[in-house]
């Protein structure tokens, strides 16, 4: 899976707790939950829906590593299985 889809995949599960998210308004460097009007509990309904859909483990210590689009791409593209 390449950075795009993957990327598609994450602002999917974004939409599924934030509905009113553009993909075209995020921007990869930008802090997520400073774009998105997220709490904690929607935030964790993201992190739930990327680990449903793409059945890679994010453990709560991983979760401060993931503050941007680019970072939660990037996280899982380290964890996917490759090919």
């Amino acid at each position: 899976m390449d950075d795009k889809e993957l990327r598609g995949i994450v602002i999917e599960a974004l939409q599924q707790v934030a509905p009113e998210v553009g993909a075209d308004d995020l921007r990869g460097d930008v802090p997520l939950r400073r774009q998105v009007d997220l709490d904690s509990l929607d935030w964790l309904g993201f992190l739930v829906g990327l680990h449903d859909r793409l059945h890679v483990e994010i453990p709560e210590t991983d979760y401060p590593r993931l503050v941007s689009l680019d970072d939660v791409v990037a996280y899982l593209r380290d964890r996917l299985p490759a090919g």
